[in-house]
Formats: structure tokens, C-alpha cells, sequence
């Protein structure tokens, strides 16, 4: 797949509160790098999403040009 992105920052912060919450942890920390890794993965993510959904958006609009026919043949009830 083109464009994979490395969510490994994101995981490791997801088992960070995990862990935290296991051990009934008040609070968690990050030092700044890792606090600027999980913001610029973030980031990344958050554009890839909107990225694949203008694609998705483009492609239902232009899919709507499509003729779509309806035939009423009068049906019935059975």
C-alpha cells in the first residue's frame, strides 16, 4: 500500500495509558521528543484521512453523473 504510515508513536502512547491505567496511575509524562513524535504522527494521520476521503468524495461525485433508469411495471401483491 502506497503512503503507509508509521503509527508506531501512537501505539506505543495507547499502551503507555493502557499501563497507566492498569497500575491506576494518576497521571502519565513525555519528554518532548516523544510528545513531538506522537503530535507529528498525528498530524500525519489525521491528513492522510482527509486526504483518502476527498479521493472517496471526488469519486462519489463524479460517479453521480450516471444515468440510473426506473421501470414501473405495475408490480402486484402476492
Amino acid at each position: 500500500m502506497p503512503n503507509d504510515l508509521n503509527t508506531y508513536p501512537i501505539q506505543q502512547f495507547i499502551e503507555l495509558v493502557k499501563h497507566a491505567d492498569l497500575t491506576q496511575k494518576k497521571s502519565i509524562s513525555l519528554d518532548i521528543k516523544t510528545a513531538k513524535t506522537l503530535a507529528f504522527t498525528l498530524g500525519e494521520v489525521c491528513a492522510k484521512l482527509n486526504q483518502d476521503y476527498e479521493s472517496l468524495f471526488g469519486k462519489i461525485k463524479n460517479d453521480n453523473n450516471s444515468i440510473v433508469e426506473v421501470r414501473l411495471d405495475g408490480g402486484g401483491f402476492k
